[in-house]
């Protein structure tokens, strides 16, 4: 891992990992698992295919065509269904506990997105796939749409063979981001990404990206939508990752109008609700900014417009920003 160190270095020199202070918290740990957690000889990673079960073929136009709905709020496909952390974290405890029975005394600790890891580096040195021009893991067999996860434990194991990529002269993640933050090929700059954006940024949003942030108002997958590799993307068996109906294919006007018990209530169980509800206000409000410019009837603009003037005089200097914003694209 100590070749994963100088980029890992500069990369945070560089400030691309905006306001996510504990990136850099743990400084090099995250490339020296033994560091994290003494006593570490191997890591096992594991892969969970994510897409509900009830994905049709053509999912990924299907996924594009949602995007051009711009009264329509656009959540990342990874979040329509249950928190994967708590699914694969628990998948990843069962696995180690039926490892630990055979190969006992084993000690062990499960980590998906949890600690200070380095998982795409750890994905693609045991063979789960190869790093794609996004920074995301590919497989060949099923495209990235899938959820990492490791087990450090304190016995060698013979390692798995790293796989060679396939991303040949292919630019069209790059290409297709909206914000443009795919900066040179594996290079993401996350202060420009619109998944850090909606939910790891805690202030308000730039102004220049606001408009181009369209109709997303948690995370975004353009990039991945457009990868060829993921028209082997395999649906996952779990009925956790089916998508719920109150996060798929609502108006931004009515999810605009929760109240913080009912994005509570709603969003129960769903990675969501991490961002808490002045967040989400702020995203939709820039989403309803956006639906406004380019609004082409009278009703739909007054529509819009009188449900950002219902928060004008919300609490949070935050929310009032963005809906000021969002009513200043009319």
């Amino acid at each position: 891992m100590a070749t994963a160190e100088p980029g890992l270095s500069a990369w945070l020199s560089a400030g691309c990992h905006g306001d996510m202070g504990y990136m850099a918290a743990h400084g090099m740990k995250r490339a020296r698992p033994s560091e994290l957690v003494p006593g570490t000889l191997s890591v096992i990673t594991a892969r969970m295919d994510y897409l509900p079960a009830s994905t049709p073929d053509g999912w990924q136009a299907m996924e594009f065509d949602r995007l051009k709905r711009t009264d329509v709020a656009i959540v990342s496909l990874y979040a329509r269904g249950r928190d994967y952390h708590k699914v694969l974290r628990n998948r990843l405890q069962k696995l180690s506990e039926r490892i630990a029975a055979e190969l006992s005394p084993l000690g062990y600790r499960v980590f998906t997105d949890s600690a200070p890891v380095l998982e795409v580096e750890l994905a693609t040195r045991s063979g789960l796939g190869w790093r794609g021009k996004h920074t995301l893991v590919l497989n060949r067999e099923s495209g990235s749409m899938a959820f990492l996860g490791e087990i450090f434990v304190d016995i060698a194991l013979p390692p798995t063979p790293a796989v060679s990529a396939h991303c040949g002269t292919c630019r069209a993640c790059i290409s297709v981001c909206p914000t443009q933050a795919i900066v040179a090929p594996y290079h993401l700059d996350a202060r420009r990404c619109i998944s850090y954006l909606t939910i790891e940024h805690a202030g308000p949003i730039p102004l220049a990206l606001r408009p181009l942030m369209g109709n997303r108002i948690y995370g975004c997958d353009d990039c991945q939508l457009i990868c060829p590799w993921n028209k082997f993307a395999q649906t996952s068996t779990l009925p956790d990752f089916e998508t719920r109906a109150s996060v798929t294919d609502q108006a931004l006007v009515s999810v605009f109008a929760w109240t913080e018990d009912e994005f509570l209530r709603l969003t129960e169980g769903s990675p969501i609700r991490r961002i808490g509800h002045e967040r989400w206000l702020r995203n939709v409000a820039v989403a309803l900014g956006n639906a406004l410019r380019v609004a082409d009837r009278a009703e739909h603009r007054q529509v819009m417009a009188e449900a950002l003037g219902s928060r004008l005089g919300h609490p949070s200097a935050l929310v009032q920003e963005h809906v000021h914003w969002g009513l200043s694209q009319v």
